[in-house]
């Protein structure tokens, strides 16, 4: 991470790092510190950033047998800067590294075997290979009864390639709860509107749809009700990370039988708590850290309203 706003990739600088990372292993860490037991289907290359992944993991609670360590091959890296307007620019290392190489081989059906919940990053479906060994998770989890959540955070140019946008249409016919942001709504969707997206999704087996609004919030459909929360006003440091950790939150707490209101306000909670923190792992919240901020910020509103 770029220690200065502003910083260049084709200069020399200082950087901060390494910190463990990717979106699936933020989102399963977030999972983890909830209490809710979970693991990660993953390459890494035998190497230090390898070890810094799967060493925070499974220091946090993580069920780690999924991840493969493929000695041949380097693990995946990201480097990111920003800018004065808070936009970020981004390096990675992925396709050609050790997660992507990820196929159906490496996918072991034993672990799999008392999954209830799937959940599917949008951003791991990057090749063909790595498409199928979803699609055998996926049929193997709904097969058994299980639940299948997806987070489209796909980029946009993959849906130019035909057989790849049949794949996240696949994924999407299967999927229980759909967590797009406010500007992926459209993404894999024939309507105009995001009104009628979301009304085309509940329509087509989707039961749950959480649209993401970012520093606005998140709302919440499905076919028996519909509702928004705000988020909470903070202080930004680092938004990398901060909708992983959201979506990690909302999961977990439906899992630990919190209604979906309830989840929303933690799930947006934790997202508040993330971009506080520097470092895109670092976000990540256990349960009293946000049951404390929310009572903060709920005092801190009765203040503001004497």
């Amino acid at each position: 991470m770029a220690s200065k706003i502003g910083q260049p990739f084709d200069q020399p600088g200082i950087w901060n790092g390494p910190y463990p990372s990717g979106a699936p292993a933020i989102f399963i860490d977030q999972v983890t510190r909830l209490g809710v037991p979970c693991g990660i289907i993953s390459c890494v290359g035998n190497d230090g950033f390898g070890d810094i992944n799967i060493h925070r993991l499974a220091a946090d609670g993580v069920d780690i047998r999924g991840i493969s360590v493929l000695p041949l091959e380097a693990t995946g890296s990201a480097f990111v800067t920003y800018h004065n307007s808070g936009d970020r620019d981004f390096i990675f290392n992925i396709k050609n590294a050790a997660c992507g190489k990820l196929s159906v081989q490496h996918v072991d059906e034993n672990i799999l075997k008392d999954c209830t919940h799937f959940h599917i990053m949008g951003s791991s479906l990057f090749s063909f290979h790595m498409v199928d060994a979803v699609k055998k998770v996926v049929t193997i989890v709904k097969e058994n009864g299980g639940v299948i959540s997806f987070d489209p955070n796909i980029r946009k140019e993959m849906l130019d390639i035909p057989e790849m946008r049949d794949a996240l249409h696949f994924v999407l016919e299967l999927t229980d709860i759909y967590m797009p942001s406010e500007g992926e709504v459209l993404l894999l969707s024939p309507h105009s509107t995001p009104e009628r997206a979301i009304a085309g999704f509940l329509e087509e087996g989707v039961k749950e749809v959480i649209v993401k609004r970012g520093n606005q919030g998140a709302s919440y459909y499905s076919a028996n009700e519909q509702f928004h929360v705000e988020s909470y006003p903070v202080e930004e440091v680092d938004p990398t990370g901060a909708g992983d950790c959201f979506g990690g939150a909302w999961i977990a707490c439906r899992q630990l039988g919190f209604d979906a209101h309830r989840a929303l306000q933690y799930a947006n909670a934790c997202g508040a708590l993330a971009v506080t923190r520097r470092g895109p792992m670092e976000g990540t919240s256990r349960l009293a850290e946000i049951e404390a901020f929310i009572q903060r910020h709920d005092m801190s509103i009765r203040e503001a309203a004497q």
